[in-house]
């Protein structure tokens, strides 16, 4: 759902999402972020130990000793702050960027964040997660599939798909698709 200002946590420009899937290749991890109320994927490449994070704290497990992302969450608590949301940012040359909001009382502060870390807070938090829309424009998404031969192929297609696939035609204009075919999106970062 897109925020209005001044009508709950997000900007007017600011979609929410939330977790789709997380697909993993030999050497990285691929997390799916959906529209809440639409049917856009955006694809987000990220390092195992990033995907690992995710995918510990969104199954539910509780580990007996904190890890890097608890261990920052449990920081920022004790420091009398809260996690307001996280928001993805940014696409620039191939590289997202995003921002954790954290709030004591009136006082609020941006933490300038790789979107897997701020993903691995906002799971552990809680918090709503938020896509700007110049994310989108910048990038090609994929739709979510409807159907249950479409969610067969889609997984199919998961399992083969690499960055070099999403990036070959970002250059060139796209050709026209059908509408249930998608396009997908960037890397996190350059040294992941």
């Amino acid at each position: 759902m897109t925020r209005k200002e001044g009508g709950g946590s997000g900007a007017a420009d600011e979609t929410e999402v939330r977790i789709y899937s997380l697909a993993t290749t030999v050497n990285e991890c691929i997390v799916f972020l959906e529209e809440a109320e639409g049917n856009r994927l955006l694809p987000i490449w990220i390092g195992l130990a990033e995907g690992q994070a995710i995918a510990i704290r969104f199954s539910g497990i509780v580990l007996p000793r904190p890890l890097t992302h608890d261990l920052l969450l449990s920081a920022i608590k004790t420091l009398g702050w809260s996690v307001e949301k996280i928001v993805v940012t940014d696409l620039r040359e191939n590289t997202f960027y995003a921002n954790i909001h954290l709030r004591r009382n009136a006082e609020e502060r941006l933490v300038d964040s790789r979107p897997s870390d701020a993903i691995a807070v906002a799971v552990r938090a809680g918090c709503p997660m938020f896509v700007k829309a110049r994310v989108f424009e910048r990038c090609q998404v994929l739709s979510k599939p409807i159907s249950e031969k479409e969610v067969s192929r889609f997984k199919e297609d998961l399992k083969n798909l690499k960055p070099e696939d999403i990036f070959k035609d970002i250059v060139k204009k796209p050709p026209k698709a059908h509408p249930e075919e998608g396009k997908g999106g960037g890397r996190e970062g350059a040294n992941e």
